[in-house]
């Protein structure tokens, strides 16, 4: 592992200044993020891409890791599978008749095409709820760059229905209807529909409510932020709910969580979208082994399904968080970086890893076809539960 690079327990300087805040300090107290991948041109590197990233299993034991396993990140859509058991555990799958390609909607960021909001609006026309109650926004939506296109060209201005988080949204409106709640409002934090959410969260993280980290989500609603080893353990837990203990904390949500992972296993295209979407790109890759799931600001959580690796040994279920440390706003760096943590793993690999290619190794062409420049993943996991025997 490079000099640089660093895993949890590793000693760090402190650099504070006088008059500085509790912020100013526990910034000081980080040293960078290791790098994950680089952007090349010509051989000369033109920038980096840093990050953080922890494999663990269901009890949280650390499998693998790069950087700072206790960095804290917002979930942001990271927590939407989890939060969906609410409504699950509340009987709405009886209620309204869903189906799993409904649920995956409502755990999914997905890209706004026709198939999504076709999917969300026949869900309101059976609830007997109204699209105008969407509290999500539109702005920048759909992330499908065809479907936003067509709607330019035809003069179509897009509804809240489109916006990536509507799925989010409409599971939140059903519980207020199948609750009796008022629907006004339903996006501020202290609405009994968000308390129902929020203690769902805290369920499958294995924690109480109030020791949740709450802040605002882009799309209006609280978000919530736990250290990456934790969010690993969690989509460990979505890997396979069945397995833990009867006495865990976890156990009361594990019934419910298994449907949400069986929906979105069973719906790839809901998960995210039919074109250039990494979530539904990979879990089609790898059919019923593998749950991604991407959230704003280049964090991701894999939820791996027992199965064999790549030497050949049987490796129960874990789960990966990853976070890109600048956000990754051109989306190659969390691409790059989540195939090579997976090939890593041994989860990746032969025809699989093939397909994914244009993740692996994003590339950009001029305007004559010609390959310009590429990001290449530069990092090796180390492999923690050799280290701690």
């Amino acid at each position: 592992m490079a000099s640089g690079d660093r895993i949890a327990g590793q000693q760090e300087v402190s650099r504070v200044v006088p008059g500085s805040t509790s912020a100013d300090r526990a910034r000081a107290r980080r040293t960078p993020s290791p790098i994950l991948v680089r952007q090349i041109r010509n051989g000369v590197e033109e920038s980096v891409h840093r990050g953080d990233v922890v494999e663990t299993d269901l009890n949280g034991r650390m499998l693998r890791a790069l950087g700072d396993p206790d960095r804290v990140a917002n979930l942001r859509s990271c927590v939407k599978p989890f939060g969906l058991t609410a409504l699950i555990d509340a009987g709405g799958i009886d209620a309204f008749e869903l189906v799993p390609a409904e649920l995956a909607l409502m755990a999914s960021s997905h890209s706004g095409e026709d198939l999504h909001v076709r999917t969300i609006q026949g869900l309101y026309r059976r609830a007997g709820l109204s699209q105008s109650l969407l509290a999500c926004g539109a702005e920048k939506m759909p992330l499908d760059q065809l479907t936003a296109a067509r709607l330019a060209r035809d003069g179509e201005k897009a509804s809240p229905v489109r916006h990536m988080c509507s799925g989010q949204h409409s599971a939140l409106l059903l519980l207020c209807k199948l609750r009796g709640w008022d629907t006004a409002n339903y996006w501020l934090e202290e609405h009994p529909v968000q308390v129902a959410y929020r203690g769902a969260v805290a369920r499958a993280f294995g924690t109480t409510v109030g020791r949740l980290k709450l802040g605002i989500d882009g799309c209006g609603i609280p978000t919530y932020a736990f250290p990456l080893r934790e969010i690993a353990k969690a989509y460990a837990f979505l890997a396979d709910p069945d397995a833990v203990a009867p006495a865990d904390a976890r156990a009361s949500v594990a019934p419910a969580l298994r449907i949400v992972r069986d929906a979105m296993l069973a719906n790839p295209e809901m998960v995210a979208g039919t074109r250039d979407r990494l979530d539904t790109s990979v879990m089609k890759a790898l059919p019923d082994r593998i749950v991604s799931k991407g959230g704003m600001e280049a964090l991701r959580g894999l939820a791996i399904l027992a199965g064999p690796r790549a030497n050949g040994a049987v490796v129960g279920a874990s789960g990966m968080a990853i976070k890109i440390e600048d956000g990754d706003g051109y989306d190659r760096g969390t691409w790059a970086a989540t195939i090579e943590a997976l090939r890593q793993a041994g989860v990746l690999s032969g025809q699989a890893l093939r397909v994914l290619g244009r993740y692996h190794r994003p590339s950009e062409t001029d305007p004559h076809g010609r390959l310009s420049a590429e990001a290449i993943p530069s990092f090796e996991l180390a492999p923690l539960v050799e280290l701690i025997r």
